[in-house]
């Protein structure tokens, strides 16, 4: 595993003489690296190939010495992930180059500790911030999206998919990969462990999911995952594919007259945001969401009017 070998094998420690490419190489076959999620394990491939690849006053970066390059280097690799993507959103742009620094700097720290190398060019290098995304679905236009996916069978999954996604506050990809062994029909409750911290959560299950679980169960239960294509794949029943099931919510969306600016991904945030609104406390919350430290549910918290009036309310009846 790893970019420059196409099988795993036991790489040797890097030298302070070794090339930027073999520090990466080295994270790349460690156990710390083999403990990330699949997706992630894929994400810091693919961007840690466009590190080393990228050209710095001539040379490619990987080809550095690890006693030769400076934060000068990285910050001019920098610039250049800046530009070099063919999305032109900013955001898109600046969250691609913190990436792939943040990607860079996990390999180069991982053999810090290993002596290899006593200072850090890389955290020199400052990184710019993109805006918070603050939309946020309304339950007029999640009702309307699953009214749409549950009235036509091919949407079935897709449906069931964000109707998780909102009713428990959880990312789509877990959702998308949920399997049945999560579900506890008697209980009435879906244990998972979340994909990005590993995070184990335990979420009761609604009235009206629990109901459209159990259709689900009597189509497809006789495969393993909840919301599965509807559609089988050379005679298998499989999840969508991660870079598809944005192209599927798209289309009910389209079917629906909903806004292109909501998005699968602000379905969680909605959800946490309706929380805060309804007065959940922070500590109970993170029982809903995973996180283990309260600031990282901040980002997605949405200033609203209704949640403006329900803190001034409370403050009015002491």
């Amino acid at each position: 595993m790893g970019i420059l070998e196409s099988e795993e094998k036991m790489v040797d420690i890097p030298k302070h003489t070794s090339k930027l490419s073999a520090i990466v190489e080295y994270y790349l076959n460690s156990d710390n690296f083999l403990r990330l999620s699949a997706k992630s394990q894929r994400d810091y491939e693919i961007h840690l190939s466009a590190v080393l690849k990228t050209n710095v006053e001539g040379r490619l970066l990987g080809n550095y010495t690890v006693r030769s390059i400076k934060a000068r280097h990285i910050r001019l690799a920098y610039a250049k992930w800046l530009i070099s993507t063919s999305d032109s959103k900013k955001d898109k742009l600046i969250r691609t180059a913190n990436y792939r620094k943040a990607a860079l700097s996990k390999a180069w720290k991982h053999c810090m500790e290993l002596d290899v190398m006593d200072n850090d060019p890389i955290r020199l290098v400052k990184t710019l911030s993109t805006k918070q995304r603050k939309v946020k679905w309304t339950r007029e236009q999640v009702v309307l999206f699953l009214d749409t996916a549950y009235g036509n069978f091919k949407w079935r999954s897709i449906g069931l998919i964000v109707h998780m996604a909102y009713e428990w506050a959880q990312r789509i990809g877990d959702m998308r990969m949920l399997t049945w062994d999560n579900i506890n029909f008697d209980a009435k409750r879906v244990d998972l462990t979340q994909s990005k911290r590993g995070a184990d959560v335990h979420l009761p299950i609604p009235s009206d999911l629990l109901t459209m679980l159990k259709q689900q169960s009597q189509d497809f239960g006789f495969q393993d995952y909840v919301a599965p294509k509807t559609k089988p794949v050379a005679g298998a029943y499989v999840p969508y594919p991660i870079d598809h099931i944005d192209t599927a919510i798209n289309e009910v969306k389209q079917e629906a007259g909903l806004p292109k600016e909501i998005t699968a991904m602000d379905l969680r945030r909605t959800a946490i945001t309706e929380m805060v609104e309804a007065g959940v406390q922070t500590l109970e919350l993170m029982q809903v969401t995973g996180h283990r430290n309260p600031e990282s549910v901040k980002p997605y918290l949405v200033n609203t009017f209704s949640g403006a009036s329900n803190a001034l309310a409370k403050r009015n009846k002491t």
